[in-house]
């Protein structure tokens, strides 16, 4: 379908060179998307791949503790492709008071994402609407500390700024002025209420959520409305809008990886849509890594489930000892790495007796001690860790 550039440019003066500015029409696109064929195959795979990871999440006996590691790799992995170098090792021994020695500013903004996300949704689950006001705490949040603190965090800009090149004269892409920003912020916001509005004037309400997500993603995107941290602002709107939407009722869905692996394609496309307007092209390349993520997350989280059953098996063949075994087990799937003191904490078993629970652990294949050393040891749930670290390796 021939629609044109998504937008018009706007010529404003930057440091006294004139740049071309892109300010974005609002959404949903005109004319409406071809929502048929192809599109409407993808689309299909993607709500039933979805369906399938919901259902998986309900049956999980170890929800909660898999949650709070998975969210953990999306923040490695979206912060990776902001050229952060941090590790989910790296988050993780950071998370430990007694583990010294982490490098700081990568693994800080990899711990500010893990509070950013978490805000959002339990401000999500106590109510708050996914607003203009939302995305700004949450961008505040993720700016707290580290690297992007000096740059306004929670506050949308005030000047210009630009993707790739060293000035905007040169760049690959240059977003709205500042002055527009409020008004194409305002309008993405009134899209994304839409959803709420099933016989919206414009029908963007009787868009399925997850084209709105992918046509909203791309929009946050073009805006570019802070400073810095928009690319991970960015994806944590697709994860905000489907749990508001309740088409999954736990945080399961994460495209870092899939951009990280396809990165030239991503921004390709991009830049595609803002040349030419087929959104199409680039909704078939999202809802394709809704399908492929959905069904790589149920995947390992199967995978995972059956690791703690068959470890938890081998656990209990061992008698008298099982309870205390059984319990640092626990406490291993809810964090992966772990000193023997904070596993006395989170077990309340005497230092003895954690050390030897932890010491048969070993024996079977299911820890390892990772520093070598005599005095604060620190224990990795090997198999646990080595499937969640799958695709976030730095090279």
């Amino acid at each position: 379908m021939q629609r044109g550039e998504s937008g018009r440019y706007q010529v404003t003066s930057v440091g006294g060179e004139q740049v071309r500015a892109f300010i974005p029409a609002p959404l949903p696109p005109t004319p409406p998307l071809a929502l048929d064929g192809p599109l409407q195959q993808a689309l299909e795979s993607a709500v039933l791949a979805l369906g399938r990871l919901d259902g998986i999440s309900t049956i999980l006996p170890d929800q909660a503790l898999f949650l709070h590691t998975y969210v953990r790799k999306e923040a490695v992995l979206s912060s990776q492709i902001e050229g952060t170098q941090s590790t989910l090792s790296d988050l993780l021994l950071f998370e430990l008071e007694e583990a010294p020695g982490v490098p700081l500013g990568d693994v800080v903004e990899v711990s500010n994402y893990v509070a950013a996300l978490k805000h959002g949704l339990h401000r999500l689950a106590d109510g708050f609407p996914l607003c203009n006001r939302l995305i700004r705490e949450i961008h505040g949040v993720l700016l707290s500390k580290g690297r992007g603190h000096g740059k306004t965090p929670g506050e949308f800009r005030v000047s210009q700024n630009w993707v790739g090149g060293s000035r905007p004269g040169n760049a690959v892409f240059v977003p709205p002025s500042p002055a527009a920003v409020p008004d194409c912020m305002t309008a993405l916001e009134r899209f994304l209420h839409a959803g709420d509005d099933p016989v919206s004037r414009d029908g963007a309400g009787r868009l399925p959520v997850l084209i709105r997500a992918g046509l909203a993603h791309v929009q946050f995107e073009t805006i570019h409305p802070f400073l810095d941290g928009n690319g991970r602002v960015g994806r944590l709107l697709i994860t905000f809008l489907l749990c508001q939407a309740r088409v999954l009722r736990e945080p399961l869905l994460y495209l870092s990886l899939y951009f990280k692996q396809h990165r030239n394609a991503y921004y390709d496309l991009l830049t595609h849509v803002r040349r030419t307007g087929d959104w199409e092209a680039w909704l078939a390349f999202f809802l394709e890594g809704v399908r492929v993520t959905a069904e790589g997350a149920a995947a390992m989280s199967l995978r995972l489930s059956q690791i703690f059953a068959s470890d938890r098996a081998t656990i209990e063949q061992q008698g008298r000892r099982t309870d205390s075994a059984l319990r640092v087990h626990e406490a291993l799937k809810e964090q992966p790495i772990l000193s023997l003191s904070e596993i006395r904490k989170r077990t309340t078993l005497s230092f003895p007796t954690a050390s030897s629970a932890m010491e048969r652990l070993v024996n079977h294949g299911i820890a390892r001690e990772i520093t070598g050393k005599r005095r604060n040891r620190l224990f990795v749930y090997d198999q646990y860790l080595s499937i969640l670290n799958e695709g976030t390796e730095v090279p």
